[in-house]
């Protein structure tokens, strides 16, 4: 199997891509800069695991325009982190872009970090929304791309001690991109444990 994985330096997304790699599953990961104000260091953190887990062909979506037209406390500096933070269509762009990447690449699926529906907070992390834009991904492609979300059997809880079992370190997760996380963003209140 050939899978496109969005990885994004943060916790989860660096488990799905460990996972897949000890399946033996053939990756091509994809970051994606929509705009987002810790741009910086979750792109270090990123090359980082990517480089640690042998995949040297990361790809950069450059969406930055994304977050200057559709603003929130993800992207503009001037809104909270936390009473701000859905970022509309976030997930479906992400979603959209991997397909599209995935058909170019000819793999089978796209895999995305979204955790227990339980801990959903936002209409484009439930598993409505996933098999949505699996029917309209195959809609506007001409074919099927699955889209997965390994995680989505697990709390927070459950990836951290996961992660920390498989030695997963160095991710960043913070909405704001500073160097010592903020402890205020959904981010990081996920955590409420230091970031690993």
């Amino acid at each position: 199997m050939s899978v496109v994985t969005l990885v994004s330096g943060g916790l989860d997304s660096t488990l799905i891509a460990y996972l897949a790699k000890e399946e033996g599953v053939h990756q091509h990961p994809l970051f994606v800069n929509y705009g987002q104000r810790s741009l910086e260091r979750e792109l270090a953190a990123c090359q980082r695991a990517m480089q640690k887990l042998c995949l040297d062909n990361l790809k950069i979506a450059e969406l930055s325009g994304y977050g200057g037209l559709i603003r929130s406390g993800l992207t503009d500096p001037a809104q909270r982190v936390l009473e701000d933070a859905f970022t509309p269509g976030r997930n479906l762009l992400f979603l959209l872009v991997a397909s599209a990447y995935a058909f170019q690449v000819d793999a089978e699926a796209v895999s995305i970090g979204l955790l227990h529906e339980e801990t959903s907070i936002f209409p484009d992390q439930t598993s409505a929304f996933l098999q949505d834009a699996e029917r309209i991904i195959a809609r506007i492609l001409g074919r099927e791309i699955k889209v997965l979300s390994p995680l989505a059997a697990f709390h927070k809880d459950e990836v951290i001690a996961l992660a920390r079992s498989k030695g997963i370190e160095g991710t960043y997760s913070c909405h704001l991109g500073g160097e010592i996380p903020c402890g205020a963003c959904i981010a990081c209140n996920e955590f409420r444990v230091e970031e690993i």
